[in-house]
């Protein structure tokens, strides 16, 4: 892409009203803009990155069987009085009601939708098991929204549910999530650690919070320094005395670190089939209640947790995995034939090569060029001024290390295509 034909509004210094490196970031770089409080434009930059990691979580899913359908957002009250949670949930929950006088919700979570789809659509034990997941924007009336699309009012989720004849099956699908996370999380570029986590509004019998580990995670872990021990301080019950305390597991020391939540992983049992009456026949022909599972992926917070972990004081450095662009041209100087001609050549070679790119056009400074590519943080910057041309090379700068290797202008492309092609 060309950067003179892309909506990319940088921002020179830091907006007032973020507090956290990721909301700063994300402003600066143009990713997002705010609509009004907790609720936000992706720009194009930012949508780049949440394809991405849409991907990488497709993948992952296609891999655990599960299948993907799409559930509406707008969800009837019926729904939530079978389960008691219209009562429950309080002012988080965005109601509201139609001309009919009939009221609804704007869902932050499908387990009423998905049961109520399964109770009427799976009637054997023949059918079973099943697990089903989207990725769909979601809603959350929060009192206090903060850290930019860290905490929404409206966000991207990918919810899973899965369906059992029997509890073994349940755990079985649960491990197999739970594993599937690991996998996501590892592939998006993310230092994270699966905590043992309270099951809040869901419910169920033992659950699972995936962390990334940032000083300004909103949520306190504990963690052992040698066994693979981890819970949040609601599950330990130990507040900040849990530092230096004995790991109930082996003994050892423990740490506190502060971590983001972006997954989340819960062995429901029969809670809601039982709440909603949602039954299969077994091989007897009996009547039996559904055996559930609910997996959960901040999947718009991927990108918040990603800066908070990969940035320096220029701005943001996106692991690969994820970054928007693989490769950012910059031409010095645009005026020169020669130099716009070895960029687009360049340019043109790496996109039939299945590369993204984006090579900054712009009637701009170098400095601004340099600025502007440092902020938006994508993975090699291959810089092509006259000087070097006329030797026949140009710089490619690894934005991580800020390391700059002189190549030869004939070698550019295989030599991009070798550290970014895996």
């Amino acid at each position: 892409m060309y950067y003179s034909q892309t909506l990319i509004p940088t921002l020179r210094d830091d907006p007032a009203d973020a507090e956290v490196i990721s909301h700063k970031l994300m402003l600066r770089s143009g990713l997002i803009r705010k609509l009004s409080p907790g609720i936000y434009c992706y720009l194009p930059l930012a949508l780049l990155v949440l394809r991405k990691i849409e991907k990488v979580v497709r993948e992952e899913m296609a891999k655990t069987g599960a299948q993907e359908l799409l559930l509406p957002a707008l969800q009837p009250s019926e729904l939530w009085e079978e389960t008691g949670r219209w009562q429950k949930y309080g002012k988080e929950l965005m109601r509201l009601r139609d001309r009919h006088d009939h009221d609804f919700c704007l869902g932050p979570t499908h387990e009423e939708v998905i049961v109520d789809l399964v109770r009427k659509e799976v009637r054997s034990y023949r059918q079973l098991p099943v697990t089903l997941y989207q990725i769909q924007t979601k809603f959350r009336d929060e009192i206090r929204p903060r850290f930019g699309i860290m905490r929404g009012r409206e966000f991207i989720m990918k919810d899973a549910y899965s369906f059992d004849a029997d509890i073994e099956g349940a755990k079985l699908n649960y491990q197999k999530m739970y594993d599937a996370y690991h996998k996501i999380f590892s592939r998006v570029g993310l230092r994270f650690r699966a905590v043992e986590a309270d099951n809040g509004m869901i419910g169920g019998s033992s659950s699972h919070e995936f962390m990334v580990l940032t000083d300004t995670g909103e949520e306190a872990i504990v963690s052992c320094t040698v066994c693979l021990y981890a819970a949040n301080i609601e599950k330990t019950e130990m507040g900040h005395q849990a530092v230096g305390d004995a790991c109930p597991r082996c003994g050892k020391l423990l740490t506190v670190d502060r971590g983001i939540e972006v997954g989340h992983v819960f062995l429901l049992g029969t809670k809601y089939s039982k709440e909603m009456k949602a039954v299969f026949l077994n091989d007897k022909g009996e009547e039996q209640f559904f055996e559930m599972g609910c997996y959960g992926i901040g999947v718009s917070r991927i990108i918040a947790a990603a800066i908070e972990q990969n940035y320096d004081e220029k701005g943001i450095v996106w692991p690969m995995q994820i970054a928007p662009y693989l490769v950012h041209i910059i031409p010095v100087q645009e005026k020169s034939e020669k130099v716009m001609m070895t960029a687009k050549q360049i340019y043109t070679a790496l996109l039939e090569k299945g590369v993204d790119v984006l090579m900054d056009d712009r009637a701009e400074r170098p400095g601004v060029k340099f600025n502007d590519a440092d902020l938006l943080g994508v993975p090699y910057q291959l810089v092509i001024g006259e000087k070097n041309l006329a030797k026949g090379q140009i710089e490619l700068k690894e934005r991580k290390s800020g390391a700059v290797t002189v190549i030869e202008t004939d070698q550019a492309v295989s030599h991009i295509l070798k550290i970014t092609v895996k």
